[in-house]
């Protein structure tokens, strides 16, 4: 996609957050916004960059790290997520900033054991599966309270909050209350002693919603870098 058109998306996404947010009754600046680059060339990405942003999710590990390899010379901050597997875990701990989807200990804890100890904590969000969909991946909601307590306790990551990816719906009504359900849990986890400061949740298509609800970290891809063919 052509830069400038990057650039005034970016625009228009911030103003959307910021609008939202004062709908809410929230400051835009407990908002980010997270630039969903996956199947996105390094030259889309610097046109984002080159607009202010600098936080960019990815899926697929092996397009990533290509991407984060050639783009090392610029402060990027790279969050993972799209789904673990255990034979991608070493990669994802040792090239990414932040994972939105942990949904097993035993990921956690690979996390945990292959993170280099030169690098920081490694900022982790559970991910839960709210609409309880066969196709998505996440925890059930009566297991994230155990998994969190687990998290807690492994030094190589910090575990920020929650994250989730509803079922698809055009109606706001139906957005929130899919997304109060992940705020709701973690006022719950908070109430039971685990700090949590982060709720990932909220896309092109419902991220005035999960701002209404809460979000501090909304994944934006189609908005700011169109449909992918």
């Amino acid at each position: 996609m052509n830069s400038a058109i990057i650039q005034e998306n970016i625009l228009q996404v911030q103003q959307r957050i910021e609008t939202a947010a004062s709908d809410a009754c929230r400051n835009s600046s407990e908002i980010r916004l997270l630039a969903v680059s996956k199947t996105r060339s390094a030259q889309e990405i610097m046109a984002a960059y080159h607009s202010g942003q600098t936080a960019f999710g990815e899926n697929y590990v092996a397009e990533a790290i290509e991407k984060i390899t050639t783009l090392a010379d610029y402060p990027l901050e790279w969050h993972y997520i799209g789904g673990i597997q255990s034979n991608k875990s070493r990669l994802i701990a040792a090239h990414f900033s932040w994972v939105h989807t942990i949904a097993s200990l035993k990921h956690a804890q690979r996390l945990h054991q292959q993170r280099p100890a030169e690098l920081p904590r490694l900022n982790s969000c559970i991910q839960v599966n709210i609409s309880h969909e066969h196709s998505k991946g996440g925890v059930m909601e009566d297991e994230v309270l155990p998994l969190a307590r687990e998290i807690a306790q492994l030094g190589r990551l910090r575990l920020r909050g929650l994250m989730a990816l509803p079922a698809a719906t055009t109606d706001y009504e139906k957005q929130r209350k899919n997304f109060s359900i992940l705020r709701k849990l973690s006022d719950k986890l908070q109430s039971e002693g685990i700090e949590l400061d982060t709720l990932s949740m909220g896309m092109s298509n419902d991220m005035e919603a999960a701002i209404a609800e809460g979000a501090t970290i909304v994944r934006i891809g189609t908005a700011i870098f169109g449909p992918r063919t």
